[in-house]
């Protein structure tokens, strides 16, 4: 008697890394096509001028920009990783509620920038 494989056992599935880094963040969510889904920091609420005045989030003056952290990626994504610190524009944006905690939905064209990581100043010469 030969044995033949099961047709309902479960077979590993090939998923990209964008797909198993978000499954790693433990998010109920999977990212399609271009789509980020980021965490505004909490340092974008409140900001304090030179003087030391604290300026609310509401008082805005011309078009400002803000930070968030990249928790899930698409499968289309080419330019942002998970844990990314990515900048945006906050009008361009919708919002979601995943097990209590609010996140934006993005499209990676929306995104402006990633922020490089910091330079510990060793090995290269370059102090930035």
């Amino acid at each position: 008697m030969s044995a033949t494989p099961d047709p309902r056992a479960e077979h590993p599935t090939s998923t990209s890394p964008a797909a198993r880094a978000s499954e790693a963040g433990a998010l109920p969510i999977r990212m399609l096509n271009d789509r980020l889904l980021v965490e505004l920091d909490s340092a974008g609420a409140e900001r304090r001028s030179a003087a030391g005045i604290v300026i609310p989030a509401t008082a805005t003056v011309g078009k400002r920009l803000a930070w968030a952290h990249v928790r899930a990626v698409g499968q289309h994504v080419r330019q942002v990783e998970v844990g990314d610190r990515v900048l945006f524009d906050p009008d361009e944006r919708a919002e979601v509620e995943l097990e209590g905690q609010t996140y934006l939905l993005l499209r990676e064209k929306d995104v402006h920038a990633v922020a490089a990581p910091r330079s510990t100043g060793q090995g290269t010469g370059l102090y930035l």
